[in-house]
Parts: C-alpha cells; sequence; structure tokens
C-alpha cells in the first residue's frame, strides 16, 4: 500500500509516517516509480506507536515495541526491551500519582478550611486569604 492508504487506515497523516521513518521506526519500501511502499506489519506497528503514545509514552519509548515486532514476536511488548520499557513507564506514572494525591490533600485541606472560616464569616469581617503553596516539583 502507498503512504497515503496506510496513514488513513492508521488514521494519521503522511507527514507523522515520513518523520517516523526520519527517527528510523517506519522503513518504506520502494516501487519502481520511487513511490514509499507498506504492508500490513508497517500498519501493526503504527497501531502499536499511536497506541503506547496515547499512553503517554514519548516516541523513543515506543522503540522496542516496534523492534520486538520487526524480530516477529506476535506482540510488541514480549521483548526483554520492551518489559524494561513498561517498568521504567509505571515508576513515572506512581511517581506522578503520588504528587497527585499530595496536591489533592493539599487542596482537600484548603476547601475544608474554607468552608469552615466562610461558614463563620460575620459582615465586616477579615478579608478572605489564600495559603495554597504552588511549588514546582519537577
Amino acid at each position: 500500500m502507498r503512504i497515503g492508504e496506510l496513514a488513513e487506515r492508521a488514521g494519521t497523516t503522511t507527514r507523522t509516517l515520513r518523520y517516523y521513518e526520519s527517527r528510523g521506526l517506519l522503513h518504506a519500501g520502494r516501487a519502481e516509480n520511487g513511490y514509499r511502499t507498506y504492508d500490513e506489519s508497517d500498519l501493526r506497528l503504527i497501531r502499536q506507536i499511536r497506541t503506547l503514545q496515547d499512553f503517554g509514552f514519548d516516541l523513543e519509548e515506543t522503540r522496542p515495541f516496534v523492534d520486538c515486532l520487526r524480530a516477529g514476536h506476535p506482540a510488541g511488548d514480549a521483548c526483554p526491551a520492551s518489559l524494561a520499557v513498561y517498568r521504567r513507564k509505571l515508576g513515572e506514572l506512581d511517581v506522578l500519582i503520588g504528587r497527585l494525591q499530595s496536591v489533592r490533600a493539599e487542596v482537600g485541606a484548603q476547601l475544608a478550611r474554607a468552608e469552615l472560616e466562610a461558614s463563620a464569616e460575620v459582615p465586616g469581617g477579615p478579608e478572605p486569604r489564600c495559603e495554597l503553596n504552588w511549588e514546582d516539583e519537577s
């Protein structure tokens, strides 16, 4: 199939496919007229890349999965390198979840304090205040 058909079937653009090719993730065959040609295995690779990116993996993190599929494995996550990327990504997600839980707890505490103060407020009382301390923890 040609690049336009592959892009349409994969739900992406020809520009994206050319970018993947420039990064070495996709290898096009060439027809006699010089047009790029692809087959069903290329469609499978693109779908694997897009699924992983939808899950938050960056393009380079998809490489072991693509390599695994190219090596003939029926699933891109059947190889040790793919499993290592999964483990690393889970660790990153655990850190992010921890940060979000911390922020949620702080926002909850601020809400409880604000509600308590608002319920006890009298006309002419103190001005409302905001004590949220947003720090960049990255």
